[in-house]
């Protein structure tokens, strides 16, 4: 059964820390590279961090230094801590493998707002 479902998000202020949880099924998880992507209306999915199975890590420019994403393969979760947050941030973020599956979760929303 694939599965992804993504939680964690809300609305937080400008400056602030969420940490975004996906856990998904062992079929997308296992072995493979997860990431975490962004979507905001009219746009397209952006990916803004992934850890490869050995951890390596990478982070696109705007998040970088800002976002940590880890993982805990028994579990087959991947996180994205999220700090000194902007209002730019603001989107709903979905986590999937890299490169991604043709499946998506429900995402979670995420608002930076004052």
């Amino acid at each position: 059964q694939v599965q992804l479902v993504e939680s964690g998000g809300g609305l937080v202020q400008p400056g602030g820390s969420l940490r975004l949880s996906c856990a998904a099924s062992a079929s997308i998880f296992a072995g493979n590279s997860m990431g975490w992507y962004r979507q905001v209306p009219g746009k397209l999915r952006e990916l803004v961090a992934y850890i490869t199975n050995t951890e390596v890590t990478n982070y696109a420019r705007s998040v970088k230094g800002r976002f940590s994403i880890s993982r805990e393969n028994a579990k087959n979760t991947v996180y994205l801590q999220m700090n000194s947050l902007k209002p730019e941030d603001t989107a709903v973020y979905y986590c999937n493998k890299v490169p991604n599956t043709d499946y998506w979760g429900q995402g979670t929303q995420v608002t930076v707002s004052s």
